[in-house]
């Protein structure tokens, strides 16, 4: 990984980390965006008791940890696995993989120049930084026609050659999320509430979210979005929204996600 950080990470920061040693009541892990290593106490791995710490990790293994502490003397930083959520580590390893793949295209582009690669991506890097959180977000851009390469002024040594291959290697993403709406009333006017709760959660999502109905107040749905976080968003407007409309101990609304 190219894009390593300087110095530690942020209180709270989620980090990409890959299991080093497994003791009786803690886990030890290399943080690999800081080249650091961290401490997950066993309390901190899930929740609830438990008995065998190597029913959940395992030497070698990658996950993505929480920064609870750092003693910034010592050089100790603890971790919590525990406390990130499903939609937090999925999209984690989604920027692992964008910030990726901008690196293997800034190294095709230098080899076909012979230039090297660390100077070219800082360079690149450098140019992007200022307008956009990540390089992969500015290659987006371009290959949607917001901008282009001059823009930013990048060397026309190696513009063509760049936007050649951020076109062959990158499309725009399309985010999926899909499952089950379950929608009850126990209401007089049930049927009528349900379909009210339909309506506001049909509101509250994008022109690409599709919602079909499959019987009982089950609703199948589907959302996409261009990224991981856009496509989450949504589905908690939808919850949201149609959870305003089935409130009360006589109504019942949840998301089931396809697995």
């Amino acid at each position: 990984m190219r894009l390593r950080k300087e110095g530690f990470p942020e209180d709270d920061e989620l980090v990409l980390c890959t299991v080093t040693k497994i003791h009786f009541h803690s886990v030890f892990v290399n943080i690999d965006e800081y080249k650091k290593s961290g401490m997950i106490h066993i309390s901190e791995i899930a929740a609830g008791r438990i008995r065998n710490i190597r029913d959940y990790v395992a030497e070698g293994r990658v996950v993505v940890c929480k920064v609870l502490r750092i003693d910034k003397e010592k050089g100790h930083i603890d971790l919590s696995l525990r406390r990130v959520n499903e939609s937090q580590r999925r999209e984690k390893l989604e920027d692992i993989k964008r910030q990726q793949k901008t690196e293997k295209i800034i190294e095709q582009v230098a080899k076909i120049k012979k230039i090297d690669a660390n100077t070219l991506f800082d360079e690149v890097n450098d140019k992007f930084a200022e307008k956009y959180d990540s390089l992969h977000e500015g290659f987006e851009a371009l290959v949607k026609g917001e901008i282009t390469l001059e823009d930013f002024g990048v060397d026309k040594k190696y513009a063509k050659e760049l936007e050649e291959v951020i076109k062959q290697r990158i499309t725009p993403e399309e985010v999926v999320i899909k499952g089950k709406f379950k929608m009850q009333s126990y209401l007089p006017e049930g049927v009528e509430v349900i379909k009210e709760a339909l309506k506001k959660a049909r509101e509250s999502a994008n022109s690409d979210t599709k919602m079909f109905y499959l019987g009982a107040g089950t609703f199948k749905t589907i959302i996409k979005a261009e990224k991981y976080k856009d496509a989450e968003k949504i589905l908690e407007n939808m919850k949201e929204s149609a959870s305003k409309v089935l409130k009360g101990p006589d109504n019942a609304c949840e998301f089931i996600r396809d697995n």
